[in-house]
């Protein structure tokens, strides 16, 4: 019960986040939209479970960058999505199938934006996450430049820059830590964080905040010279569970993007990875499963285009 209510509290929320969105937009345009969408994420990820977080990181990856308006869906050598923080995105063919099955039902009506976000929330849900209520009514964009990615936070950047760019987007602290917290499912390439581990100074030292057991096993993993391109967990302890473990390890030094583990020096960003990460994981899971589907909320409804702002397109990759 206690679960349920707070849930009809986040639903309360998102009427007042964007007042053109809704829960249900499409209960009557499109009744099987969303159970459409929930299918295909299943099915793709029953095949292979890394899409989730792939998912997930296509839809923040949307919302920084001209608003969650399905702008990174589209295919172009000049695109937002052709851009170098976006190279390594995936899950794009999972909302072109969605599309796909919807417009053979329902032509014209659901944006491939709220499709996006849809799947976003199922790829959480089904990695043993929360789910919520996603409001709806988006409209599709008609901008995509890959020049407007630089809005995207990067792992290099200290936490002073990332609050700079969240609070652009009408994010705070809280969400900032909250959001990055999906870090608790996914990977990342060695070749981004290996200069932690053998240059992070003029001498040549290792990241100093890394634990040092810790170093030795991502030493291992990634040898100095090796495959750049090798896959790390994100998440030392439980890689493919949407948990609370991400801030233990970043509490414990254990974080592996350099911009993960800066969210322990700094006052702000620390006191919510501690209520996040402290020593009852039951209660604090419990809290991180309330607070990030509102963190998500708010962000899904950054700068999003509705009535006339937008189109409903046809093929996600393309403009109409």
């Amino acid at each position: 019960m206690i679960v349920k209510l707070g849930f009809l509290v986040i639903l309360g929320m998102t009427l007042a986040v964007n007042a053109q969105l809704k829960t249900g937009f499409y209960s009557n345009s499109c009744p099987t939209a969303e159970s459409i969408v929930r299918s295909t994420v299943v099915s793709y990820f029953n095949k292979d479970p890394t899409i989730a977080p792939g998912l997930l990181r296509l839809h923040f990856h949307d919302c920084f960058v001209q608003g969650c308006d399905g702008s990174i869906l589209i295919a172009g050598s000049s695109s937002e999505r052709s851009a170098l923080p976006n190279l390594g995105l995936r899950g794009f063919e999972v909302i072109d199938n969605a599309k796909s099955q919807i417009e053979a039902i329902c032509p014209g009506v659901v944006s491939c934006a709220d499709i996006l976000a849809l799947a976003a929330r199922d790829a959480v849900d089904l990695s043993d996450g929360p789910s919520w209520p996603v409001p709806t009514g988006r409209k599709d964009g008609r901008i995509s430049l890959s020049s407007q990615a630089s809005n995207l936070p990067s792992p290099l950047e200290p936490v002073s820059v990332h609050r700079q760019k969240f609070a652009a987007k009408g994010l705070n602290d809280h969400d900032l830590v909250t959001l990055l917290g999906a870090h608790t499912i996914g990977q990342t390439d060695c070749r981004f964080f290996s200069y932690r581990l053998y240059n992070f100074t003029t001498t040549g030292n290792a990241d100093p905040t890394i634990n040092q057991a810790f170093l030795a096993q991502l030493k291992a993993i990634c040898p100095k010279n090796g495959d750049g391109l090798r896959r790390v967990a994100l998440d030392k302890d439980s890689p493919a569970k949407f948990d609370v473990s991400f801030f233990k390890n970043v509490r414990d030094g254990n974080g592996i993007l350099e911009s993960d583990q800066r969210l322990w020096e700094d006052s702000a960003t620390r006191r919510v990875v501690e209520n996040y990460g402290g020593n009852f994981r039951g209660l604090l899971g419990l809290r991180f499963d309330f607070e990030f589907p509102k963190a998500m909320i708010k962000l899904s409804s950054v700068d999003v285009k509705t009535g006339i702002d937008g189109e409903i397109r046809k093929v996600c990759s393309r403009f109409n």
